[in-house]
């Protein structure tokens, strides 16, 4: 493959700094990290930064004049799901009408377009689920993101990938927000109890990962709809108890409830996670076993096990 110029939106966030580090290590990639933000929230290393507001056209048409990206990874989202129900605006301006402009921008300049997407396209009453497997979001965020990757559809972009994941954990530097593994850390390191459903089933995917998959869709030039996730389906208690175990935390602090118990909480879908057989087989994807990403996040934080 020829060097590649790469422009990667929302590189502040969790997934964007793991796929800018690396990235950003390979010599065959240009990057320029791009997000909201004035400055990285990040050790640059060998790669570019510039900010920049996706819900912007005039300062994406201008990026891409300066950058002249051959190729665009779109990790920039709004994932707050009951934000996103609060604040439908900035939601679908985000996941929706900002990547109807990228795709228009990437279209006009021959730009590659690799469109990160979630799980909670899905319903979560036949999973888990293969790529070809009709969406049907229960909730606004799910919707936007649907949306999103309709218009990378409908843009009439020549290359373009959607890469779907699910429940992301792993660590950053100055995160604006955690994620449920750093979360239960933090918690039950305090000694503090929690409340987890055990009606809730995913195939929780470690960033990096992710970022490693993501790298396989660029180098091999791959189009098309990919499930890149971890491989065991756990419910979100099992989750819980697995952090316990790996850390040595007290797993008497985690109460099993049902989604229920948090009343009005936004729908989330009941059991979604992927069957990720076209990742392996297309693009050599190996997930690391929950267990031991665990470990590694834990040694990250620098907790003891």
């Amino acid at each position: 493959m020829l060097y590649n110029r790469v422009l990667i939106t929302g590189a502040n966030g969790l997934l964007g700094q793991a796929l800018t580090k690396r990235l950003s290590q390979l010599p065959e990639y240009d990057v320029l990290a791009t997000a909201r933000d004035d400055a990285p929230r990040f050790d640059t290393g060998s790669c570019g930064y510039a900010p920049l507001d996706i819900t912007r056209a005039d300062d994406i048409e201008a990026l891409f004049d300066d950058f002249t990206p051959n190729v665009l990874v779109n990790c920039a989202a709004m994932t707050d799901v009951d934000g996103c129900a609060e604040d439908k605006d900035a939601c679908w301006a985000t996941n929706a009408t900002a990547v109807e402009q990228l795709a228009d921008a990437c279209r006009r300049h021959g730009t590659r377009l690799v469109q990160v997407s979630t799980d909670f396209v899905f319903d979560g009453e036949d999973g888990p689920y293969t790529e070809d497997a009709r969406p049907n979001p229960v909730n606004y965020y799910g919707r936007s993101k649907l949306a999103g990757e309709n218009a990378v559809r409908a843009s009439g972009i020549a290359k373009w990938a959607i890469v779907r994941t699910v429940l992301v954990y792993g660590t950053g530097t100055n995160l604006g927000r955690g994620t449920i593994v750093t979360w239960l850390m933090q918690k039950l390191e305090a000694g503090e109890p929690v409340h987890i459903v055990t009606d809730q089933w995913r195939t929780p995917t470690y960033v990096n990962d992710l970022a490693r998959g993501i790298e396989r869709v660029l180098h091999l030039e791959k189009t098309g709809v990919y499930h890149v996730s971890g491989r065991e389906l756990v419910s979100i208690y099992d989750l819980a108890t697995t952090v316990a175990e790996v850390c040595n935390y007290d797993a008497s602090l985690i109460t099993p409830v049902t989604s229920d118990f948090f009343g009005d909480a936004v729908p989330r879908p009941p059991r979604t996670g992927f069957i990720i057989l076209k990742a392996e087989t297309e693009l050599g994807y190996r997930p690391t076993p929950l267990r031991g990403a665990l470990r590694s996040v834990a040694e990250e934080l620098g907790v003891a096990s």
